[in-house]
């Protein structure tokens, strides 16, 4: 094992030091096999000072191993709960700032962003350009990226209570997708439902099911940045998009104060980084913090989902969600 990785693991900041002062690229060094970094193997010793060290020094917090591992789980694996929480830490900070900055795209070479493919942190592009299948229980598209599927349905029917609590609510919902929370919705009977939908492929659905014959049910065709202008106040909405990024989730969340009751409810598909536990607590924590900038707070009710066998995913090119819980966001303007 290299030198600067040994010295990681024994927590030796004197000799990472020596190494980085006489060649500052080895923080760039990584394991053969594993890839992980100087900081993975500081974080499983549970050093808090060699940590400290390495993001002084300018290492990554979010570096990934080859099995999409960072350095905060090599430290919870270990028992360190004081490393996951200085990294999490580290990350939100970092996250902040790029967005402070306009900085928030990240450049990837392509080793890493296949990994990061793979491991479905990667936003699918031109989305709406492509053909789209629906299954029993499943939508994807012309490339096999699950678009929606029928094992989110209990999480569906949650997030619908949580925004239409009782009859006769004006609610919003913005991605159809397979229609679940839709088909909640009208369930609970509220006075009028909106629904925005992109896709040509899910609007011809829609129609051809006569969505746009139900009660109360008026139906946006386009993308919701293209429709903003024929919006109302609503009770409750929920946002669930396919192929947009955070940005495009902090750019709808910037509309809230304008289309969201005073009394009202807002809630959103959380799956932010759904493959892997640090990043996901990172990005739940950032939208926190971004929603709270304007006057809205969140509160997480954690469903337990239990694990998704390989099963769920046959037919889809990769798993969105491997996380046994979910956290749901339920989200008001504080008093």
């Amino acid at each position: 094992m290299d030198s600067i990785l040994e010295a990681a693991a024994a927590s030796d900041i004197a000799k990472l030091k020596e190494i980085l002062d006489a060649t500052p690229e080895s923080i760039l060094i990584r394991h053969p096999e594993s890839n992980a970094s100087p900081l993975h193997f500081a974080a499983a010793a549970g050093s808090i000072e060699t940590i400290e060290f390495l993001l002084h020094s300018g290492h990554p917090w979010n570096e990934v191993t080859n099995d999409h591992r960072t350095a905060a789980e090599w430290g919870m694996d270990k028992g360190h709960q004081d490393v996951w929480d200085r990294l999490l830490g580290e990350g939100i900070r970092a996250e902040m700032i790029l967005a402070l900055l306009g900085n928030h795209d990240v450049e990837y070479d392509d080793e890493t962003k296949d990994k990061l493919v793979d491991a479905g942190q990667v936003d699918v592009s031109d989305y709406l350009n492509k053909k789209l299948t629906y299954t029993d229980g499943l939508l994807v598209d012309a490339d096999g990226n699950a678009v929606m599927m029928g094992w989110e349905g209990p999480l569906m029917e949650r997030h619908a209570k949580v925004i239409a609590a009782e009859p006769g609510k004006n609610v919003l919902n913005v991605g159809f997708g397979l229609g679940l929370i839709d088909t909640f919705l009208q369930d609970l009977k509220p006075s009028k439902h909106t629904i925005i939908e992109a896709h040509p492929d899910v609007y011809a659905k829609m129609i051809a099911d006569g969505w746009d014959k139900k009660p109360g049910v008026r139906i946006l065709f386009g993308k919701w940045q293209d429709v903003t202008d024929q919006l109302e106040t609503y009770d409750g909405i929920f946002f669930d998009t396919f192929g947009e990024d955070y940005d495009a989730l902090k750019e709808f969340h910037e509309l809230l104060p304008n289309i969201l009751s005073e009394t009202g409810t807002y809630s959103y598909f959380n799956g932010l980084a759904g493959t892997n536990i640090f990043f996901h607590e990172v990005s739940c924590a950032v939208a926190e913090a971004d929603l709270l900038d304007m006057g809205i707070g969140t509160r997480i009710e954690k469903i337990d989902i239990g694990e998704l066998g390989d099963e769920e995913w046959q037919g889809t090119r990769r798993k969105y969600w491997s996380l046994p819980v979910y956290n749901l966001p339920i989200c008001n303007f504080q008093v």
